[in-house]
Order: structure tokens, then sequence, then C-alpha cells
């Protein structure tokens, strides 16, 4: 089996080397070359063909932005962004133009503790190899085409929605517990969530409940972005947080999501709750632990939704949530950029759809 041929670019002849040394120690990985600014990264992918490159965010005569949208346009690779804690918005922005995934430098720019994350750089690697690069590519016709689409399905929810809101609930008799979305992703999920969320109707009957695995602090700037994009609130959740129809919430990263209920002002009301507890299949948040804390309270109200991503997150979870009545979305292997968690599900056969990315807020909205 060839090795996996990597492109390690940033602005640091340091941390070039630092860097190469982690991957090189790995036998399934071989270095085939550096780069020192964005251009050069260009130039290099070009040339080498890397299965991997690793790339700095900020460099100079290109940055890595620039950089990746080039590289995604003119000869698509997968794309590993090197980024300083301080660059949450930025990462959010690589996502759209195609990187597969990012890495925490764990002490700035100039880290001189990278071998901390060894084992965690060299995994990332291997899983970014293993991408379909077709999945990735930054695409401006295909942008202008699904927004075209997203306008058209905003009209047929429009439409269909409001005539299924005629039946109203009266004042001080709503119907407990409401219904609930779970959305878990992992690996390719900030993307996957912006072909998602955008797409929901502010007249969605049901709360939106969302772990995406990353760091503290990135949630909150993928939230903001997300609602910034959508016509529902989008917001990173905080303890205490009532769930409510049409509502958003995004687990914060290293914490754990919780549901439970909470008597408020003589009526029983469905809360967040966020815990520090152990990490589960070594993450945290975790989507089983959310949908397992969902399957008793909501039962066949809740639907599961498992998007992108790496190992098996979320099919215990939705397993129970089949238990007692609920329903499960899967994304199809043709969209996922990682075709694991949603792989775990449905070869258990746990799904009751299984769909490409770009059809699931349409089941979504017709499931609620």
């Amino acid at each position: 089996m060839s090795r996996i041929k990597v492109l390690v670019a940033d602005d640091s002849a340091f941390m070039r080397k630092i860097i190469s040394d982690i991957l090189a120690s790995s036998p399934d990985i071989e270095v085939v070359g550096r780069a020192k600014n964005g251009l050069d990264a260009i130039e290099k992918t070009a040339l080498l063909k890397p299965d991997v490159v690793t790339m700095d965010l900020e460099m100079p005569v290109l940055d890595g932005i620039q950089a990746l949208s080039h590289i995604m346009s003119e000869c698509p690779t997968p794309v590993i962004m090197l980024t300083a804690a301080n660059s949450t918005d930025i990462t959010i922005t690589a996502f759209q133009y195609g990187a597969v995934d990012f890495m925490l430098k764990p002490s700035g720019d100039i880290s001189r503790d990278m071998v901390n994350i060894k084992d965690e750089l060299i995994r990332k690697v291997k899983t970014a190899a293993t991408v379909g690069v077709q999945k990735l590519g930054f695409i401006e016709e295909q942008k202008k085409k699904e927004e075209v689409g997203k306008e058209m399905l905003f009209d047929f929810f429009r439409r269909s929605i409001e005539d299924d809101k005629k039946q109203k609930v009266e004042p001080g008799k709503k119907t407990k517990p409401q219904k609930v979305i779970v959305i878990g992703s992992s690996t390719g999920g900030p993307r996957a969530l912006q072909q998602v969320i955008p797409l929901l109707s502010p007249t969605l009957d049901a709360a939106v409940l969302v772990v995406q695995h990353m760091p503290p602090g990135f949630t909150k700037s993928l939230a903001e972005r997300l609602n910034a994009q959508s016509r529902v609130e989008v917001r990173e959740a905080v303890d205490g947080d009532i769930i409510e129809p049409g509502k958003v919430l995004i687990a914060p990263g290293d914490f754990h999501m919780i549901v439970k209920q909470q008597k408020k002002n003589g009526e029983v009301k469905e809360v967040i709750a966020l815990t520090k507890g152990e990490k589960v299949q070594g993450v945290r948040p975790s989507i089983d632990v959310l949908l397992n804390s969902v399957a008793p309270i909501y039962g066949q109200k809740a639907v599961g939704v498992i998007l992108t991503g790496m190992g098996s997150d979320g099919s215990d979870g939705v397993r129970n949530l089949k238990s007692v009545g609920g329903r499960v979305i899967a994304e199809d292997e043709s969209t996922c950029v990682i075709y694991g968690m949603p792989k775990s599900v449905i070869e258990k056969k746990l799904a009751d759809f299984i769909l490409p990315i770009n059809k699931i807020a349409e089941s979504i909205m017709q499931i609620s």
C-alpha cells in the first residue's frame, strides 16, 4: 500500500519542519514538499499532486483561505487548516471553501509544543486522505444554482407549512412535549450544516438541537455564521435554555448537551443542561448523550439526523430513539465527506430515510 503524500504549507520555517517531522514519523505518510506561502502552496499542489495539504491560515503573498479557494477550484485536494485559537471565524469560512478539517495549534502561530497533538494530526491526515475531493470543491456556478434552489424551496415551504398551521393551539394549552430534531455531525459537518439549517422555514414546528464535534469557541462562530445565513434563530446553547419551536441550539465545544424537564411558573418545560461529563467515544459534546436524553422525553415526537463524520457517534442514541417511536435520517454516502457515522446507522438498519445532503432540510420540514 502506497504512503499518503502530504504537502506542508506554513510561513514559519520552524513550523514547516516540526509538522513535517511529526507526519514523517508515521510509516504511512510521506512529506513530499513544503510551501512557505499561499502562492507557493498552490504551485506545489499542482506540481506534486499530494494526497493531503496541511495549510496555515495566516501566510504572506496569499493567505490560507486564498490558497484554499484556488486549490479547490483548480486541483481539488483534501486540505486540513492549521489555525490559532483566535481565528475561529476565518476557520469557519475555510469550510465554505472546501477545507475537510482543521487543527488548533496548541500555543499560537509558532507552537513549539506541536508534539502534544502528534497523534491527532496524523489521524486527521489519514482520514483526510480517504475523502473524495469531488465532494469538497468550491464551485461558484454550483453555489449559484444552490441559491436558486433555496429560494424555490423557501416558497414551497412557506405555502405548505402555513397551510398546515391553520389549526392553532389555544393560548395556555400548549401541547407537551414539543417536537424536536436532533442533528449530529463531525468531520465535514460545518459545511453540511450550511446546506441544511439555512433551508429550514421559520414556521418549523419543532426545535432543532445540534451536536457538531468542535473545540470551544468554534461552535459559537459556527452558530453566528449559520444565524446570519438562516431564517430561523441559530445560536450556541447556554445552560437553562428553554427548547422552543423554530429555534436552533448548538452544543458548545467541550460540553455535553442534554435535555431535561423542569417546572417553571407552574408549567413543565423542556430545557437545556450542559455538563462536563466524561467523553463518550473520545468526544465531548456527544451525539449519543444528547439523543439518549431526548428519547424518553420526546419519544415519537423526535427525529434524529446523522450527518457526515468519522466513527459511530450517534448510532447508539438513534437506536434508543427508534425504540420509543422516533424516526431517523442518515446522510447518503454520495454526499458525505466522511462516511462513518451515517454508515454505522445505516448498517445497523436504524435509518428510516437515507438522503443526500441537499434533500435533508426538505425531509425535516415534511416530517415535522
